[in-house]
């Protein structure tokens, strides 16, 4: 579910099922159901487009956790972290009249000639952005550009160099799993609320606001709530290692200890694109998958245990032009349902795929037009297909046969 902050508008998405059924495209996958997410609405120091990488934080022991080193963090990255304002307009389901509505949320400065990293799901439909500092300055806002796979956009305010500290992009993919780490934020309005917590787990599959999903997330037990989107998630040393985007609800709207954060380097490559071109092309393949397991390949007696059962193709994908088959018939294991009779992707680019991780990470380095090998059991034959790889549509349009 999408949280939106203090949003007069209160507009609220349940998460459909991420089943690994879901259309393939980079950046983008399926992952476990997890009752409701809620998006958590709402910001280097060099001077570059892109902030500077910087190494996460090893993993701490609790005993190494002290109420200085959050306080450092807090001083050190607060100051770069704003709230953002977007005038939105939506359709009043009642009247069916355009109505105006003020949805608070969360940023940070990513360099020194003004570019603010944000949610796309803060600034969706704006009107009108502003973004307020931690000197009380309030200052209107240009959207650079947006991208809905991601859930990330990119702002730019007019303010001197010296009035803006750039906060640094850590190295996600060197964070792990019990670190300490803290969320600065602007939760229900409440400027610049920190709190703590640790990673909780790695490579997360989350749903974009345009239906596909955001791959290699970070969940994290840091509270976060409505107004938190868009804000840093931070290591020790006070760099991004991502951006706070959802929170699961179990049916509340608060926070239950489940939150999640578009990882640092998603946001350094998007960012960079977005600054350099207003928008982001996703490599597309086309499919709907689940994955395999030992267990349903002994049912099935298929001739490989692990790896993705193509279970739908869309048409005129580039899966489609290359040849990718999709299942034929329905079958029930153990009250999951797998439509079986076409392809099973084991590798892609020579790299075993046995999950839509694996998929989704080999995806997320292609570009559009980019020619892949994808490996295929067909029957008991395995075959070498080769793909040139499409655009991402702009919204999951999948349907099941």
């Amino acid at each position: 579910m999408f949280c939106q902050a203090r949003r007069r508008d209160t507009l609220s998405v349940g998460l459909t099922r991420l089943t690994a059924a879901v259309l393939i495209a980079a950046l983008v996958g399926a992952g476990a159901s997890l009752g409701t997410v809620a998006l958590v609405d709402g910001l280097g120091d060099d001077d570059s487009t892109t902030a500077t990488t910087t190494e996460a934080s090893p993993a701490r022991s609790p005993s190494s956790l002290t109420d200085e080193s959050i306080a450092r963090v807090y001083a050190g990255a607060a100051p770069s972290v704003v709230q953002i304002t977007s005038i939105q307009v939506a359709t009043d389901p009642l009247t069916g009249q355009p109505q105006e509505g003020t949805a608070l949320g969360s940023g940070f400065v990513l360099d020194r000639r003004g570019y603010v990293a944000t949610n796309y799901h803060v600034v969706a439909g704006s009107r009108r952005v502003s973004v307020s500092f931690s000197n009380n300055d309030s200052l209107a806002a240009k959207v650079v550009g947006t991208d809905p796979s991601t859930d990330l956009a990119i702002l730019r305010v007019r303010a001197s160099e010296q009035a803006l500290k750039p906060l640094r992009l850590a190295n996600s993919d060197q964070v792990q799993v019990g670190q300490w780490v803290a969320a600065i934020g602007n939760p229900l309005g409440l400027d610049r609320t920190v709190t703590a917590g640790i990673i909780s787990a790695l490579h997360r599959e989350i749903q974009a606001p345009n239906g596909f999903a955001i791959a290699q997330a970070i969940q994290t037990d840091a509270a976060i709530n409505h107004g938190n989107s868009g804000g840093p998630l931070l290591d020790l040393k006070g760099n991004v290692i991502g951006v706070n985007s959802q929170i699961a609800t179990a049916g509340s709207e608060g926070n239950i200890g489940i939150g999640f954060a578009v990882p640092s380097n998603t946001v350094r490559k998007v960012s960079a694109e977005l600054i350099a071109t207003g928008h982001v092309a996703h490599a597309y393949l086309g499919i709907g998958v689940q994955e395999l397991t030992p267990d349903v390949a002994k049912t099935l007696n298929l001739p490989v245990e692990n790896g993705l059962i193509v279970e739908t193709v869309v048409k005129a994908s580039a899966a489609a032009q290359a040849g990718i088959k999709a299942g034929e018939r329905n079958v029930v294991i153990d009250g999951q349902s797998y439509r079986v009779g076409g392809d099973i992707i084991v590798a892609v680019d020579g790299r075993p795929v046995e999950s839509t991780s694996d998929l989704l990470g080999i995806l997320a380095e292609k570009k559009p037009g980019d020619r892949i090998s994808v490996e295929v059991y067909r029957g008991t034959k395995r075959l070498k297909l080769d793909v040139t790889l499409g655009s991402q549509p702009a919204r999951n349009g999948a349907t099941t046969p």
